[in-house]
């Protein structure tokens, strides 16, 4: 089984706009997946309820959108399930440590909801 962990940029100055980093066993999905790429606002993905929430059904869900060399219509899309007690990630494409790609990942239920959740409430603890 893999961990998911989230965090957030600030935004600005750091950066151009706030976005969400999704690092799945210590590697950074979005960035790994396509460097022009950035993840999208946290309160757009981490919200209750919110796409990174499984589904019941299986559904595909924008996790970044293109931001270099300048924004874009390209989107990077990952497709959520719930199985039993098993969050399934698939449609992944990024190299892993060893160099081969990733195309899916699992997590334990109660790890991955509690890590969207503790996200969510970091960020409404910013200002």
């Amino acid at each position: 089984m893999s961990t998911l962990l989230i965090s957030t940029c600030p935004g600005q100055p750091v950066c151009s706009a706030i976005h969400t980093y999704l690092f799945v066993d210590g590697l950074d999905v979005v960035a790994r997946s396509d460097s022009r790429m950035a993840g999208l606002g946290p309160r757009r993905l981490l919200r209750p309820g919110g796409p990174l929430y499984p589904p019941d059904m299986p559904c595909t869900v924008d996790v970044a959108t293109q931001e270099e060399p300048e924004p874009g219509p390209d989107r990077l899309t990952i497709r959520i399930r719930l199985r039993g007690e098993t969050v399934i990630w698939t449609d992944l494409m990024y190299p892993g440590l060893d160099g081969r790609p990733i195309e899916e990942v699992r997590f334990h239920l109660n790890q991955y909801l509690g890590e969207v959740e503790r996200a969510y409430a970091a960020l409404k603890e910013q200002p």
